[in-house]
């Protein structure tokens, strides 16, 4: 079966290098899965999973917006998060959570909601990715 390069790369680091059977993206439009030979595409992705397909076998990362181009050889992948599920802190990402709910709930400052609302769905990112792969 042919297989895409799947290259995740952050402004700390790459994320992710391999080559894998399908990957899931969390798009801004809604979710999309690309599987080898996929027509070329550039597109944004939001806070979410994203879901890697590798030998018959799913492994999840969460994500954060970002940028996707797809080639029919591989796909790369351009956020501001992407952390395996082993490195995520259950503890933090729900006082993330706590803390941007109550900011929503203060009198935020409109030029700053969407900034509290992208931090809440990269909590929840997390959180969604850390309990999926723990039950």
């Amino acid at each position: 079966m042919a297989t895409l390069r799947l290259e995740i790369v952050t402004p700390e680091q790459t994320a992710y290098s391999e080559d894998v059977d399908m990957v899931t993206l969390p798009g801004t439009e809604g979710e999309f899965g690309v599987y080898p030979n996929h027509v070329p595409l550039l597109t944004t992705i939001k806070p979410g999973e994203l879901r890697v397909t590798k030998n018959g076998r799913s492994e999840y990362l969460a994500i954060g917006e970002g940028f996707v181009e797809v080639r029919g050889d591989g796909v790369s992948v351009l956020t501001d998060m992407a952390i395996q599920p082993e490195k995520l802190d259950m503890s933090a990402a729900e006082e993330a959570v706590e803390r941007a709910r109550a900011a929503m709930k203060a009198d935020v400052h409109p030029e700053d909601v969407a900034a509290v609302q992208a931090t809440l769905q990269k909590a929840l990112a997390q959180l969604h990715v850390k309990r999926r792969t723990h039950h």
